[in-house]
């Protein structure tokens, strides 16, 4: 089963502003995602259901939550991993 994709509002002006590289990975690993989004490897300590995409080479991350009972992945946060802004980013639009 897939699961549908979502943006918080902020997360999708985050995601507009990156780079066209940066963007097509995470559209890369996203559509992976949405087949399989519970990757325990992946999986981020407390905060419920969420979970962090890597782009190693770019220093981007991309942060997620599933909601199972609606079948929807919701993009909480997009940046850079500088300072853990983008966890913390994620964790107040919780």
């Amino acid at each position: 089963m897939s699961y549908k994709l979502e943006f918080e509002e902020h997360a999708l002006k985050e995601f507009k502003k990156l780079g066209a590289p940066v963007r097509e990975q995470f559209k890369k690993k996203l559509y992976d995602i949405l087949l399989n989004p519970h990757i325990p490897a992946n999986r981020l300590y407390g905060m419920t259901d969420c979970y962090k995409i890597k782009l190693m080479s770019a220093g981007y991350r991309l942060v997620y939550r599933v909601i199972d009972n609606e079948v929807v992945v919701l993009v909480l946060a997009v940046g850079k991993r500088e300072r853990s802004e983008v966890y913390k980013a994620a964790k107040d639009r919780l």
